[in-house]
């Protein structure tokens, strides 16, 4: 359905409407007609319903024809999980997942009955442990504050935000719709690497400037860092911090290019792009070079920005490379505001499949050795950690919060709530909903005024379930959580503490030269602030 051209999308309601037509005639002779009239004639009626009904992107762009979908999701329960699927089925999200964001989003009822579906005794199985003298949240606004010692700006920063999304990749409607709740709910919007669009600036919600290889919206010609343009983006009260993508979860190390023909004048003008030639995003920065160099940049675009927040994104690879830039973080003094650790699992529009499937680590051993890394070098208490990667639900929040994050961001959360479906079209410029797509009539069908309010409400009723969770803990902030409070199956079937596989180690360890089991002191001796080139082929 979602490859359908944008004619062929209304020939079931042009259809219905002509044979409508032939069967009001037809009974002149044949009055039995008049049966088939009046049937077709609903149909028609319903697929005008359709067109203008604002809340359901899917029969916006598919009217009559798009009411199959909710026949099949109307399923009884049982007969869909014998005979179809189970909520545990699909990838990269299930029914289960998916279906807790739309209702969160809907504002309607997202209990469940008749008990868990997990397998409790199987290896991966993990639980939160509770206390037997629960608290209770009045106000689940749950913030961080972001900004270290030499940040003129912090910011009060919602622990759950939008994760980076370009508009390019995301349509104009699906941006105004993002950006719209982010105001409402008062949480931030990442613009992704693809600049700061009209769409981003309109609603006026809070918005974290993402700079990627191509430097868009603060570029030269050549495609280098232009300083003074990357000084009028980030002066606008709008953007509330600065991060640079050194690489992302689902393909990190890899770079992209948006065909000429995919370049809209809109596009080009968020990106400071011309009409007519690809755009090519390299695979790595051309600002800098080696540890120290990003430093220093940093260093420049924090006095660029007169002192906002200024950070870097990375799904980790060579450890040891991390290890660099935290040498290179003692060395310079300068030590960004905050990192955000972009697990593999992480989304996109496009990727290689072998990207996707076999490159970075994930988000759970990749953020606690980005924690642990920075606690052994004793600069943890100045540097916030964000965490992304498929990050929906309470119980994810809280477990990420639990290894080290300090707060949360999600991408495709808040695609489903604005009304993604996982049709996984997003490369096909044919996106059954308009969320990812440049199509005009597509994108029509995706009403900003309902789905902003679905945005709000999702984060509002993630951060409520959140409050529960920490509740349930006996704890005084989510923020509180630490390893020992969440459980985990082994693969021997025995249980385990998270913090007996992703503790923390001590403060400063690094720095005094203790070992560990866990290979961290090895790599920090092989680490240079100079140069990201392993010991071995790095001259003398």
């Amino acid at each position: 359905m979602e490859k359908l051209t944008s004619l062929e999308r209304y020939t079931t309601f042009a259809l219905m409407a002509l044979l409508t037509f032939v069967c009001l005639v037809g009974a002149i002779w044949v009055p039995w007609l008049l049966i088939l009239a009046a049937l077709f004639g609903a149909l028609t009626a319903l697929g005008i319903r359709d067109v203008t009904q604002p809340k359901h992107a899917i029969l916006r762009n598919y009217p009559v024809l798009g009411h199959m979908r909710f026949l099949f999701e109307g399923i009884r329960p049982e007969i869909r999980q014998y005979l179809i699927e189970s909520d545990q089925d699909e990838q990269p999200f299930s029914r289960e997942q998916r279906s807790l964001v739309y209702q969160r989003a809907k504002g309607q009822e997202d209990k469940r009955p008749f008990g868990t579906q997990e397998t409790v005794y199987e290896a991966g199985y993990s639980w939160l442990t509770h206390s037997v003298e629960p608290t209770h949240f009045a106000d689940t606004d749950f913030r961080v504050l972001i900004g270290g010692p030499d940040c003129k700006q912090p910011y009060n920063a919602s622990l759950y935000n939008i994760s980076a999304m370009s508009f390019g990749s995301l349509s104009a409607n699906a941006i105004l719709a993002l950006n719209t709740g982010a105001k409402e709910g008062g949480f931030a919007h990442d613009t992704g690497e693809g600049g700061i669009s009209r769409y981003h600036r309109e609603p006026g919600g809070d918005l974290i400037y993402e700079i990627g290889s191509g430097y868009f919206g603060c570029r030269n010609d050549d495609g280098t860092f232009n300083p003074d343009k990357f000084a009028k983006q980030a002066a606008a009260d709008q953007v509330k911090m600065i991060e640079v993508k050194l690489s992302q979860g689902a393909k990190p190390g890899h770079g992209g290019m948006l065909p000429a023909s995919k370049i809209t004048p809109e596009i080009a003008e968020a990106r400071d792009i011309p009409m007519g030639q690809d755009c090519v995003s390299p695979a790595a920065h051309s600002a800098f070079s080696g540890p120290v160099g990003l430093m220093e940049y940093l260093g420049q675009l924090r006095e660029l920005s007169k002192g906002k927040p200024v950070g870097f994104k990375l799904c980790i690879g060579h450890r040891r490379e991390f290890m660099c830039l935290v040498k290179a973080m003692l060395e310079t003094g300068i030590i960004p505001d905050f990192i955000v650790v972009d697990g593999s699992e992480g989304g996109t529009g496009a990727a290689p499949l072998e990207f996707s499937n076999h490159v970075g680590m994930p988000m759970v051993e990749g953020l606690t050795f980005v924690h642990n890394t920075l606690r052994g070098a004793g600069i943890r208490d100045k540097i916030k950690v964000g965490a992304a990667g498929k990050l929906v639900s309470a119980f994810d929040i809280a477990r990420a919060l639990s290894l080290g994050a300090d707060w949360c961001n999600s991408a495709r959360g808040f695609m489903f709530a604005v009304g993604c479906i996982q049709a996984q079209a997003c490369h096909t410029n044919h996106c059954p909903v308009g969320v990812a797509t440049q199509d005009p009539l597509r994108q029509r069908a995706l009403d900003v005024d309902s789905k902003s309010k679905r945005v709000a409400r999702f984060h509002a009723n993630t951060l409520k379930a959140l409050g529960e969770m920490a509740g349930a803990a006996g704890l005084q902030n989510p923020s509180d959580f630490l390893p020992y409070h969440f459980m985990a199956r082994k693969g021997d079937g025995q249980m385990t503490e998270a913090a007996d596989v992703y503790g923390y180690l001590p403060n400063g360890f690094l720095l005094e030269g203790i070992s560990d089991d866990h290979g961290f002191t090895e790599r920090w001796h092989r680490a240079d602030a100079h140069s990201f080139a392993p010991p071995e082929a790095r001259a003398d």
